[in-house]
């Protein structure tokens, strides 16, 4: 299964300001019914048979954010216009998403990044640009795509409130 991330609206079914409920359909959908997870938890995560992780963050019964989870196989694959986020090192996933929109450095984390015009995050658990066997810091680990404004600090989401007045 593809799945194209385009934010801030939607990846796949989900898509950023539906119910809980409606979310809860959603990730439901996305299941394999012929090799359902142990480790799966309605109403918060699934994990599809290629390892593929797939999380719904909601709050005040509304979605606000989904995760995903590097797949262990390519059976399963995550997109950027036209990036193939999860089986490219992350150094070119930066690069080719840089040519699209703003992409910069996590302040409080230098192995990840944060394209804020969009709100998509790209994290792993450190850098190993140079080191492809380091499977871990050589290739993102998650990415999330979230709702305009997620990472806001109290200030700045005063200010975007008052811009959007």
């Amino acid at each position: 299964m593809d799945l194209d991330l385009a934010p801030p609206t939607n990846v796949g079914p989900l898509r950023i300001g539906m119910t809980r409920h409606a979310a809860n359909t959603a990730l439901d959908s996305l299941r394999d019914l012929s090799a359902i997870s142990e480790s799966d938890r309605p109403g918060q995560h699934i994990f599809r048979p290629s390892g593929l992780m797939i999380s719904i963050h909601c709050v005040r019964d509304m979605l606000e954010a989904v995760e995903l989870g590097r797949p262990s196989s390519q059976t399963d694959r995550v997109w950027f216009q036209g990036v193939d986020v999860f089986a490219l090192p992350a150094r070119e996933v930066v690069r080719r998403v840089g040519e699209v929109t703003s992409i910069e450095e996590d302040p409080d984390d230098d192995a990840s990044f944060i394209a804020p015009d969009l709100l998509l995050s790209f994290w792993r658990p450190f850098a190993a640009d140079d080191e492809p066997e380091e499977e871990q810091g050589y290739y993102f680990s998650s990415v999330l795509l979230a709702r305009p404004g997620y990472y806001d600090t109290p200030a700045q989401a005063a200010e975007r409130l008052q811009q959007s007045s």
